[in-house]
């Protein structure tokens, strides 16, 4: 196979080092011959159940980790769970042949940074994983639908947080609790009775306040943290 250059990206080649959790062998051989043609990609372990992970995770943490979400002894979605508790720095990127909404919605709320089917292809899996690392999270057509899906099904779940306990508004609040329903912004303008420009504040504060970069990962901030409530 022809080695692929390092042309994926415009930033530093930083040499990212990835780990796979996989319980098919065939499965972890391709991805580690994948991986093997982008020379700032390091694979620093490849291991078969959550149990070895864990083990692995205490001797290095790598900065992205391929995570299959059914796996012996756990599934991922719990084993998601915990790897949040116990290792908040890592980065998950969940792949799956189930590529249902709820899948990925609550692996997403789970902590997971995106959600890839096991067919995709290489230069989508190269850009998953660039983007994961450099920028937090990566979102694709599939993910931004489950996740805003996902929102609306859950929206009457009582929030855990009063709006004293939270960093946003009672308007910045109502104003993302619209851009989670999809709406625009002169659609949120008009429900709210105020102008476009005031709305476009709001979102420039909800983005600078929550660290997201736009209104899907807005969602996720707001599903995390379970600052949606009823109106």
């Amino acid at each position: 196979m022809k080695k692929i250059k390092d042309r994926l990206t415009h930033q530093p080649l930083n040499q990212i080092k990835i780990g796979i959790v996989d319980d098919h062998k065939l499965f972890r051989r391709g991805l580690m011959e994948i991986l093997g043609q982008v020379k700032h990609f390091e694979l620093i372990f490849e291991v078969e159940s959550y149990s070895q992970l864990l083990e692995e995770m205490e001797l290095q943490v790598p900065d992205v980790i391929l995570m299959d979400i059914e796996m012996p002894g756990t599934d991922g979605i719990d084993g998601c769970k915990h790897m949040m508790e116990k290792f908040p720095e890592a980065k998950i990127i969940a792949l799956s042949m189930h590529t249902a909404d709820n899948f990925i919605f609550y692996m997403m709320k789970a902590g997971a940074r995106s959600y890839l089917p096991k067919d995709i292809d290489e230069q989508t899996l190269y850009k998953a994983i660039e983007t994961v690392y450099n920028s937090g999270f990566y979102f694709t057509d599939a993910v931004t639908a489950a996740m805003l899906n996902g929102v609306k099904n859950n929206y009457g779940r009582r929030s855990t947080l009063k709006y004293g306990e939270s960093p946003l508004s009672k308007r910045e609040l109502e104003v993302l609790t619209l851009i989670c329903n999809g709406l625009t912004t002169a659609e949120i303008a008009q429900k709210l009775f105020i102008s476009i420009k005031t709305v476009e504040g709001h979102r420039k504060n909800l983005l600078e306040k929550s660290g997201m970069s736009n209104s899907v990962s807005l969602a996720v901030y707001a599903v995390k943290n379970g600052i949606l409530d009823e109106r």
